[in-house]
């Protein structure tokens, strides 16, 4: 990010919408704002396949439910946060990834300029191409600020989403919807 240039675009936007960047609340808002973004968009530098590379053998394939990632990213149709959780169920192959990873991965995807539903099915093509498990189910519930502060402002209401990939029987796809809720 080139962080001169945000912090000058975010003080021309805020004289733009009336605002007096020389008073004293805002005039160090720009660095901050800036330092946010990149912050909210530092999953632009990072990669899946480093986070999920080191992985352990395992015999049998019993079913890896990690639930209650919390996340946070920002909705690109409006630049306004949204957050929820997300859960990730799959069924090995040979091959598990430590906990913190998926979690990790859940940031990757989350600290970008996002759609909830690209999210969703990007973590879920990252465990399968990088895994390779049987089957992997990515689950995602989130509120978003731009529906709850803004336009039809419905306070509390939230968004589910969810990608499935793989050969997953349908008994362990509803054991893992049972687990998740």
């Amino acid at each position: 990010m080139d962080r001169e240039r945000a912090m000058k675009a975010i003080g021309e936007f805020l004289d733009a919408i009336g605002e007096d960047v020389s008073r004293e609340g805002l005039e160090d808002t720009p660095r901050r704002v800036a330092d946010a973004f990149a912050e909210f968009t530092s999953g632009n530098a990072q990669s899946a396949e480093e986070i999920l590379s080191r992985t352990f053998s395992v015999d049998g394939g019993d079913m890896v439910v990690e639930k209650d990632i919390a996340f946070s990213s920002v909705c690109e149709h409006h630049l306004m946060p949204f957050f929820g959780r997300v859960a990730i169920a799959y069924i090995p192959d040979k091959k598990v990834v430590g906990l913190s990873k998926l979690a990790r991965c859940v940031d990757v995807y989350a600290k970008r300029l996002q759609l909830q539903e690209r999210m969703t099915a990007d973590i879920a093509a990252a465990v399968m191409k990088y895994l390779s498990p049987k089957a992997v189910m990515v689950w995602c519930e989130a509120e978003h600020t731009c529906m709850t502060c803004r336009g039809v402002k419905k306070a509390g209401s939230k968004t589910v989403t969810y990608k499935v990939l793989g050969n997953f029987p349908a008994e362990k796809l509803a054991e893992a919807f049972a687990f998740i809720r």
